[in-house]
C-alpha cells in the first residue's frame, strides 16, 4: 500500500486546486476517548490478511448500508434530507444497532449531473452527512452505488427503476426501450433487460468515454472528502468501494465470466486504485467486488469468479462481496426456515477466497426482506448470516473444535433507512407513481430501522439479533469466537449454540441468557482487546469469566484493570468491554448476562471448567 506508484502528483495538484478546501486540518478527540482511542485506533490498514488498526489490533467491522435512500430522487441522491437526520441516524445506529461502521452510498448521477462538472454542492452535502457518522465514532467506507446501471434507462410507467449513471451517460448511447419480459424479481433486469445489458457493456468498454468520466468524478469526490474533513475524521474513512455489484452486462465473443473479471474488471480496479492514490487516499484500501453472481446459491445463477486471477491483492485491496439467500427469497427453492449452520459453507468460501487473495474479507451487503411473502424467514435467515459472520462453524460443533472457527468476518447489513415507510418518491419521475411504503425502490423492504410517529428511530428487527457482542479490536489474533444472541422468531427463542452439558457450571452461569466467548492470542500490546457490549448487557448484569479474572458488574477502565467497561467513543451511549492481557499467550473470556449476582463459588467453578476446556482445545 505504501509503495510508490505512477507519477500522479501533477494531476493531483491540478485537481485539488479546483476544489474548495476547509483550511488547515486539526486532530480532535471524540467524547469517551481513552488513551488508546483517536486517530491511531481509527486508522485502518490490511496486515496479515486482517483489518488492522494503528495500534496493531485486529479489527472487525460491523454495521449497515447508509442507505438505499441514496438510490432515490427525493433527497437528491443523498442518504439523508439533512445533517440533523444524519446525526440522528448515526446515534441510533451506534446505540440501537451496535454498528461501528457504515458503507456510505454515493450517486454518480448527482456527483456529475453535467458531463465533466463535479457538483460541489452535492459533494459538500454528502461530506457533511458522512461527518455525522465519523463524529459518532463510526468508521465509513463510501460506495459509488449502481443498480441496473441508471434510473434514466427506465420509462415513467415502468415496473422497475435503477440508479447510478447520470442522464447524459444514458443519452450518449442508443439503447433499446427497456423491457424485462416475465421478471417477478427486479434483479432479473441485470441479465434480461437489453437496455441494461447494453449500457452496462458500454461502461466496461469505455464507450463514449463513460468509464473514464466515472473515474475522474470518483477522483474529484475522493479529493473533496479528503480536503474537507479534519485529519481525525479522515482517519475514520477506511477505504472506498469503487462499484456496486459489477456484472459484464453481455460477454464478448469467446469471453467467460472469469476472463471478464481478469481482462476487464480487474484493470478497472487498478485504474480506480491509481485515482485513490492521486486523491490522497494512498493508505486506504479499495473494497473490490467480484462478479456479483460468483457466489450465488442458485446453480442457474452462479457464474465463475471471485477475482481468481488477481493474485495476492492485499494490502491495497479488500475482498468485498455480497450475499443474499436467493433460495430463501425466491419462496420456492427453500420451503422452510434457516437453521443452525445454514450459511457456514457460503461464508466459509468468502473467508477462503480472501485468504487466498492475501487480504481481509468483508460481506458489504447481506439481508432479507422484512415484508412480503417470504418475510417470515427473516429472523432465522438473518440469525444464520450473523452466526456465519462470527464463525465458520455451526453451533452444534463449535465447542468441540473451536480452533476451526476461522477469522471473524466483517459485514454491513442492508440496510439502515430511517425513512422506511415514509418516502415520497416519484418513481422514474412519474407524479402518478408516488412511492411511500417500504424502501420505495423496486418493492424492497429491508431496512432494520424506521422513525416512529414522534420522529424517534426504532428498530424493526429483534434488538438481540442486531445489537451483538463482537470483537471490535483484538490485541493479537483471534483463535475462536461465538455469540449466542438468543434472538426470536415470533415467540420462539432461537438457541443454536447452547453451552454443552460437559461444562455444567458454565451452563448454570449462562442459564437462559445471552453469551459470547472470545479466545485470542495476545501479542504483548498494552492496548486492550475490545468487545462491543449490547444494550442487553448493562454493566450491573454483565458477568465475565476469563483467565484474566472473574467479575460481575465490571468496573470502569483503568490501565491496571484487566477486565473493565467504558463508553465507546462518539458520545452515543454505546459501551464496550476492555480486556487487557499482560505479555503474550492464549486467553479466553466468557461474557454473559445470564446470571444475577452469581456466587464466588460458581464463578470459580466456571473458570476452572473453561480453563480446562481452553487448554484441551487450544493448547
Amino acid at each position: 500500500m505504501f509503495r510508490l506508484r505512477m507519477p500522479v502528483l501533477g494531476a493531483f495538484l491540478l485537481l485539488t486546486g479546483l476544489l474548495t478546501t476547509a483550511g488547515a486540518q486539526r486532530a480532535t478527540a471524540l467524547p469517551g476517548d481513552l488513551w488508546f482511542d483517536g486517530p491511531a485506533a481509527a486508522t485502518l490498514t490490511v496486515k496479515n490478511g486482517q483489518f488492522t488498526d494503528g495500534l496493531g489490533r485486529e479489527v472487525v467491522l460491523r454495521g449497515y448500508n447508509v442507505s438505499g435512500e441514496t438510490k432515490l430522487a427525493e433527497n437528491n441522491g443523498l442518504p439523508f434530507a439533512s445533517v440533523a437526520d444524519a446525526k440522528k441516524s448515526a446515534t441510533a445506529l451506534r446505540a440501537l444497532g451496535g454498528g461501528n461502521s457504515v458503507r456510505f452510498l454515493l450517486s454518480w448521477a448527482y456527483a456529475e449531473p453535467v458531463r465533466g462538472q463535479a457538483d460541489t454542492k452535492y459533494l459538500a452535502a454528502a461530506t457533511d452527512q458522512m461527518r455525522a457518522f465519523l463524529d459518532a465514532g463510526i468508521r465509513v467506507y463510501p460506495d459509488f452505488h449502481q443498480d441496473l446501471y441508471s434510473r434514466h434507462l427506465f420509462d415513467p410507467d415502468s415496473w422497475y427503476t435503477g440508479d447510478g449513471a447520470p442522464k447524459w451517460a444514458v443519452d450518449a448511447g442508443n439503447y433499446p426501450d427497456e423491457y424485462c419480459g416475465i421478471c417477478p424479481f427486479w434483479g432479473q433486469n441485470i441479465t434480461q433487460n437489453a437496455a441494461v445489458t447494453q449500457a452496462t457493456h458500454d461502461f466496461w468498454h469505455n464507450k463514449h468515454g463513460l468509464q473514464e468520466a466515472f473515474l475522474t468524478t470518483a477522483q474529484k469526490t475522493m479529493a473533496y472528502v479528503e480536503q474537507n474533513l479534519t485529519d481525525a475524521q479522515f482517519a475514520g474513512v477506511i477505504g472506498f468501494d469503487p462499484y456496486n455489484e459489477p456484472h459484464p452486462g453481455t460477454l464478448d465473443s469467446g469471453q467467460t465470466s472469469r476472463t471478464w473479471e481478469k481482462d476487464v474488471l480487474w484493470p478497472f480496479y487498478e485504474k480506480f486504485r491509481a485515482r485513490m492514490d492521486a486523491a490522497g487516499w494512498q493508505d486506504k484500501p479499495a473494497f473490490v467486488e467480484p462478479n456479483l453472481f460468483w457466489n450465488a446459491n442458485l446453480d442457474f445463477q452462479k457464474q465463475e469468479g471471485g477475482l481468481l486471477d488477481a493474485g495476492k491483492i492485499g494490502p491495497d485491496y479488500v475482498f468485498n462481496t455480497h450475499f443474499y439467500d436467493q433460495k430463501a427469497i425466491s419462496g420456492i427453492f427453500m420451503p422452510g426456515k434457516a437453521g443452525d449452520g445454514q450459511y457456514s459453507t457460503d461464508f466459509g468460501v468468502v473467508r477462503d477466497r480472501a485468504a487466498a487473495a492475501g487480504t481481509a474479507g468483508i460481506i458489504s451487503e447481506f439481508g432479507h426482506p422484512l415484508a412480503g411473502g417470504v418475510s417470515d424467514k427473516a429472523p432465522t435467515v438473518l440469525k444464520g448470516m450473523y452466526q456465519a459472520l462470527d464463525s465458520r462453524l455451526p453451533g452444534a460443533s463449535w465447542w468441540s473444535k473451536p480452533t476451526d472457527s476461522g477469522p471473524v468476518l466483517s459485514g454491513s447489513q442492508w440496510q439502515w433507512d430511517i425513512y422506511n415507510g415514509r418516502h415520497k418518491e416519484l418513481m422514474n419521475g412519474n407524479p402518478d407513481k408516488v412511492l411511500t411504503h417500504g424502501d420505495a425502490w423496486n418493492d424492497e423492504d429491508l431496512s432494520a430501522v424506521r422513525l416512529d410517529d414522534s420522529g424517534k428511530a426504532v428498530l424493526r428487527q429483534d434488538a438481540r439479533l442486531l445489537d451483538r457482542v463482537y470483537p471490535t479490536a483484538t490485541a493479537g489474533s483471534t483463535v475462536a469466537f461465538t455469540y449466542e444472541d438468543r434472538s426470536r422468531d415470533g415467540s420462539t427463542t432461537l438457541t443454536w449454540n447452547p453451552v454443552p452439558n460437559s461444562l455444567p457450571r458454565v451452563k448454570e452461569l449462562v442459564g437462559s441468557g445471552q453469551y459470547a466467548l472470545h479466545m485470542w492470542r495476545s501479542d504483548g500490546s498494552s492496548a486492550p482487546t475490545e468487545l462491543h457490549l449490547p444494550a442487553s448487557f448493562p454493566t450491573s448484569s454483565t458477568t465475565v469469566v476469563s483467565d484474566l479474572g472473574t467479575t460481575t458488574a465490571p468496573p470502569s477502565y483503568t490501565k491496571t484493570t484487566p477486565i473493565a467497561v467504558a463508553d465507546e467513543p462518539g458520545g452515543t451511549g454505546s459501551r464496550r468491554l476492555l480486556l487487557t492481557a499482560p505479555g503474550s499467550g492464549t486467553h479466553y473470556a466468557l461474557v454473559t448476562n445470564g446470571a444475577k449476582a452469581p456466587s464466588a463459588e460458581l464463578l470459580s467453578a466456571a473458570r476452572t471448567e473453561l480453563a480446562n476446556w481452553a487448554a484441551a482445545k487450544a493448547g
